[in-house]
């Protein structure tokens, strides 16, 4: 097999080694059944105990209250953009929403179709480099939630605090879930697509307070309720077997090498060893304001466009690879999930020192 390279794509992202080899194991001989678990039926005994680990795994890691629903869902995260507002607003419902990016553009877009809708902070003339602090938004009295995205991948900015506010809060944690812990108390309903910290792509993980299953307004579609999915365990159609498995497997690897509060620690190692590259350069400038930077996704320019494009040509021959800035926005990102190996990162600074002394 050739060498392998250093991810830093945004999604799907990089998987722990040991995770991936018994994937694939799995897929031709799952526990020497003579079966690859991808063949076997959702319903039996053997996936359907894959499943309850996983949620079990899940619970224990991330200290999921017992009154939160855990869904195994499909359709991404972006059919939760439309999910939530369909669920939880109807006419006469308003929700709240932190505009910080791309994904919350349309999450608000979505909402709009379902109820009313107060953008209660927006960043976008400042083109997203940064999210708000809770002094610089207030929430409508009558507002059912404030939806927030943790962590921007496109832009590079995290909130580093749950917001504090009064109404119940969703979030879309899809790109830094897994990577810290956080307590559950002021949410409602929180979703993540697994190919970031959690998985491979086709499996989106729904935590969705009990009480508000029966808040669905009349008319919604059987398969877009979140009560239909949690009443029937995530079974009620056939769910995303293989990503269930892999997201298992990766909560395994993260409980045995220390949880998430090793992980956080190692988080923050890496990013700051690449803001620091960033910030003692003025070649290379970050994109993101320094109290809102992300530990996933580091957003960079260069001096112009061409360098950039020969930045990421000269990275990728060396096996830095997906360092491409997302296509709505330019320049480079380095997207170093929980996985992403602190090696990884050493090597894309000794190529960013090289690069500045040729082209400065």
């Amino acid at each position: 097999m050739p060498a392998r390279i250093h991810n830093f794509s945004a999604g799907p992202a990089t998987l722990p080694m040991e995770v991936l080899e018994q994937a694939a194991r799995d897929i031709v001989n799952f526990n020497d059944k003579g079966i690859g678990l991808i063949e076997m039926s959702h319903r039996s005994k053997d996936f359907i105990a894959v499943a309850d680990e996983t949620e079990s795994l899940l619970r224990e890691i991330l200290g999921v209250p017992a009154h939160f629903k855990v869904l195994f869902l499909q359709g991404g995260a972006s059919l939760q953009f439309a999910m939530v507002p369909m669920n939880l607003l109807g006419p006469g419902k308003k929700g709240a929403y932190l505009n910080t990016g791309t994904w919350s553009k349309k999450a608000i877009k979505e909402a709009r179709l379902f109820g009313d809708v107060q953008v209660a902070y927006s960043s976008e003339e400042s083109n997203f480099n940064h999210v708000p602090s809770p002094n610089e938004y207030q929430v409508d009295e009558d507002a059912e939630y404030l939806y927030y995205v943790s962590n921007n991948t496109i832009f590079g900015t995290q909130f580093h605090a749950i917001p504090q506010v009064a109404p119940m809060l969703i979030c879309d944690m899809s790109s830094d879930i897994l990577s810290r812990s956080f307590d559950f108390s002021p949410f409602g309903l929180i979703f993540a697509g697994a190919q970031k910290n959690m998985g491979p792509a086709g499996c989106t993980v729904v935590f969705i307070r009990e009480d508000l299953l029966d808040h669905t307004p009349a008319g919604v579609a059987t398969m877009l309720k979140y009560k239909t999915h949690a009443d029937a365990d995530s079974m009620f159609n056939t769910p995303p077997c293989f990503a269930i498995h892999v997201i298992g497997l990766v909560l395994k690897w993260i409980k045995k090498n220390g949880g998430l509060a090793a992980l956080e620690q190692k988080n923050r190692e890496k990013a700051a060893l690449l803001y620091q590259t960033i910030d003692n350069s003025s070649f290379y400038r970050g994109h993101a304001r320094s109290d809102s930077r992300s530990n996933m996704n580091i957003t960079f320019n260069l001096p112009t466009p061409e360098l950039e494009a020969q930045f990421i040509k000269e990275a990728t021959a060396l096996g830095l690879d997906g360092l491409k800035g997302h296509r709505s926005v330019g320049g480079c990102r380095a997207s170093i999930y929980n996985a992403f190996p602190k090696e990884g990162i050493v090597k894309l600074i000794d190529f960013m020192g090289d690069f500045e002394k040729k082209n400065r």
